[in-house]
């Protein structure tokens, strides 16, 4: 491994996690970072790591302001409801990660209303439906547009790529209608890196930007939100109503530091693995993957073999020492992240290989 690299306390482990990189484990680094933060009260404004980590998220992204809230979900939700007033809509992918896994947490607690649009296969919304979606109908039977969001890398979609330019037309189509852009960045710096681009060229063209320190940035909670200064201020007020306010949150965001200063770089093995693990699925029989959507640290597969359904596959893999995710009763999706090396990825084709002999 390239020297960003930690080395693992055990390098082939009993168990190969590849169910999400949310399981992902912190480096030594950030363990020692953690024990040693400076800390105060963070709801007062007075914690100087998460002062500092909030400081280092905006300039990163190239935004005014950031806010470290618990989660992305909790992230998303909060930015959704400071752009919108109660009654609006939000505008978003039908595959997207806020639309199926967050609980429908803006229409339950903000009186929001999720307006899903068909997503691509490679993530992106059909602009003409965008446009049509986005437009104001001077009509009291119908809720107003509040905010178009968008999700890169798409999480359902396989962890493919939104471009600079898609966002680009996205962003003439929001200004068009007057409306704010969300970006749901859970893994914005997988995407920067996998297109070897500034992430600053993908987080320009959206008004608020949420991105998880808990995934391949490999610390152990926390996301941020980024944006103008104004509507952080709003997204730091529905934290605090959504009991998100924290206090010596600074041992938490001494990692999210070490996590944007040491960990952004180290995503190309991840990606680089995934590709490994997707070429080597490739070959064995009842497995289907289109190789070119392999583009992050996802893989995403479908699976139709003749005598063993995805729940004995997953099944027989665990007994094994390898965990894998269920997306469906026809697709299993597999995750590389920090802690998985080359040589794990060999494990898990050989050891599938064996169960579909």
């Amino acid at each position: 491994m390239q020297g960003y690299a930690l080395p693992l306390a055990d390098p082939l482990p009993d168990r190969i996690d590849l169910r999400s990189d949310t399981v992902t484990l912190p480096s030594p680094a950030m363990r020692a970072a953690m024990s040693a933060a400076a800390l105060g009260d963070d709801v007062y404004g007075e914690d100087p790591t998460v002062n500092e980590l909030e400081r280092l998220a905006a300039e990163r992204v190239g935004k005014e302001a950031a806010v470290l809230v618990v989660s992305g979900t909790m992230g998303n939700l909060a930015a959704m409801l400071a752009h919108c007033q109660r009654g609006q809509r939000v505008i978003l992918g039908n595959e997207s990660h806020i639309y199926h896994y967050e609980a429908g947490g803006a229409s339950a607690l903000g009186g929001l209303i999720y307006h899903p649009l068909s997503t691509d296969p490679n993530g992106c919304i059909d602009l003409a439906e965008l446009a049509e979606a986005a437009t104001t109908i001077d009509d009291a039977h119908f809720a107003p547009p509040g905010v178009i969001c968008l999700e890169n890398t798409h999480n359902r979609r396989g962890g493919v790529v939104l471009t600079p330019d898609y966002l680009a037309q996205v962003r003439r189509i929001a200004n068009d209608h007057s409306l704010p852009v969300h970006l749901d960045g859970a893994r914005i710096f997988n995407a920067a890196v996998a297109l070897g681009v500034p992430v600053t060229d993908l987080t320009r063209h959206v008004d608020t930007v949420m991105f998880c320190l808990s995934k391949g940035l490999s610390a152990p909670v926390g996301s941020l939100v980024a944006g103008p200064a104004d509507v952080i201020a709003r997204v730091r007020r529905v934290r605090k109503m959504l009991g998100g306010g924290m206090r010596q949150a600074g041992v938490i965001a001494a990692a999210g530091i070490v996590a944007l200063t040491e960990m952004v770089d180290r995503l190309a093995e991840d990606h680089t693995n995934a590709r490994l693990l997707a070429a080597g699925l490739a070959e064995l029989p009842g497995i289907q993957i289109d190789l070119s959507k392999v583009q992050t640290n996802i893989v995403r597969f479908t699976f139709v073999h003749p005598r063993l359904s995805v729940e004995a596959f997953l099944a027989a893999l665990r007994k094994r020492g390898i965990l894998m995710g269920s997306m469906s009763n026809t697709s299993i999706r597999a995750v590389t992240h920090y802690g998985i090396e080359a040589a794990h990825i060999e494990q898990v084709v050989s050891a599938a290989a064996e169960i579909l002999a």
